[in-house]
């Protein structure tokens, strides 16, 4: 298949990759086209100045998360982090992939109101551009918040990522005629966009997929060595990751066979990650049966893992719509149901030593899954 950017003109970021696929021999994985597409410094998707996050495509956005939707998401998620930071006798928040900043000002406002106003901040992350935006979101913080551009060696506290692991480029396997391959890119023709091309793998997915049918997944190590890094560092506290995805039964499924990368534009979603490259986000969903697993064989401990809908019931959601209005109790309604975020949004805990019975998963907790 062949794909060109927006009126086939090159740009930056296109010639950037092509130098890239020139120097591997004509060919890369497609985990090095995402990491290009999206962190290229000042041309890549995130370390551009597109808008991203937003309610609606008239304000220029592409896709709305949580903490956009309704501050109730972050305002509940502290009482869980509250909780974390006492039973680990810490006081510093670490968010991974800050975006807009919302959660950040919806955790601070939380926790100084449950009087933690001693409570330290520290965002990781990679696009200058977007800490910019946190910057300007969190003023009225900015003695308590620190920026970083990379992962500290030694660190304490209690970690949060929303929708931070669905953004780590991923490896594609192909099976085609009962062989498997890995899917990569080439430069088309002329130089004109960009197609998959198919090379023959070891690779597998952690599980057998039945049956002999072409079938299209992903593996996550990156993913995968983000848990491993974060444990090594991590010297005491938790982390509490929150994204869209299945355990490993279910994503690699037999029926699941045209994998789970997707792209998001003007709150649009497609799934042709070779098109408008640099203008829309690229995703997959996360395998948390190997998030659970790489935590644990870096020594952490799995405080729990269970949807998003029943976490934030659990950490008191539903006490707080009976606060808000109508419109609000609406949008809060989005974090929970079914058919929006409720089901399809998990949550994994991890702790630093001894484990708790944390309260985001006193009920409706999935470990037995993974």
């Amino acid at each position: 298949m062949t794909t060109k950017t927006p009126n086939s003109l090159p740009t930056a970021l296109d010639h950037l990759i092509a130098r890239s696929v020139e120097r591997a021999g004509g060919w890369i994985g497609f985990d090095r086209f995402m990491a290009l597409a999206l962190y290229a410094p000042g041309l890549g998707y995130y370390a551009n100045t597109s808008a991203k996050f937003g309610h609606m495509p008239s304000s220029g956005s592409d896709f709305v998360t949580a903490p956009e939707l309704t501050p109730m998401f972050g305002q509940t998620l502290a009482a869980q982090v509250a909780e974390a930071l006492e039973k680990t006798g810490t006081d510093t928040v670490w968010e991974f992939g800050a975006g807009s900043g919302a959660l950040a000002v919806q955790l601070l406002h939380a926790l100084d109101e449950m009087g933690r106003s001693d409570v330290r901040y520290r965002i990781v992350d990679l696009s200058g551009t977007l800490r910019e935006r946190q910057q300007q979101a969190l003023v009225r913080y900015a003695d308590r918040v620190e920026w970083l551009g990379e992962l500290p060696e030694k660190m304490q506290g209690v970690v949060v990522g929303n929708e931070v692991l669905d953004a780590m480029p991923v490896q594609l396997l192909a099976r085609v005629k009962g062989q498997w391959f890995e899917r990569g890119v080439v430069r088309n023709a002329g130089n004109d966009g960009w197609s998959w091309a198919d090379r023959a793998t070891d690779l597998r997915p952690p599980v057998d997929v039945p049956g002999e049918h072409d079938y299209l997944t992903e593996i996550h190590p990156q993913a995968q060595a983000f848990i491993a890094t974060l444990a090594d560092r991590l010297e005491k506290g938790a982390a509490f990751l929150i994204d869209y995805g299945f355990p490993e039964s279910e994503y690699y499924h037999p029926q699941r066979h045209m994998g789970t990368v997707m792209c998001h534009r003007a709150h649009q979603a497609d799934g042709d990650p070779l098109a408008d490259v640099g203008y829309k986000d690229i995703t997959a969903h996360v395998d948390f049966t190997g998030i659970a697993v790489a935590g644990q064989d870096a020594g952490l401990e799995v405080l729990g893992y269970t949807s998003q809908a029943r976490f934030l019931l659990n950490c008191g959601l539903v006490s707080r719509m009976e606060q808000g209005s109508v419109a609000e109790r609406a949008m809060a309604a989005r974090l929970i149901h079914e058919h929006e975020m409720g089901e399809l949004f998990k949550v994994v805990g991890f702790a630093v030593g001894e484990p708790w019975d944390a309260m985001g998963f006193a009920e409706g907790d999935r470990s037995h899954t993974l």
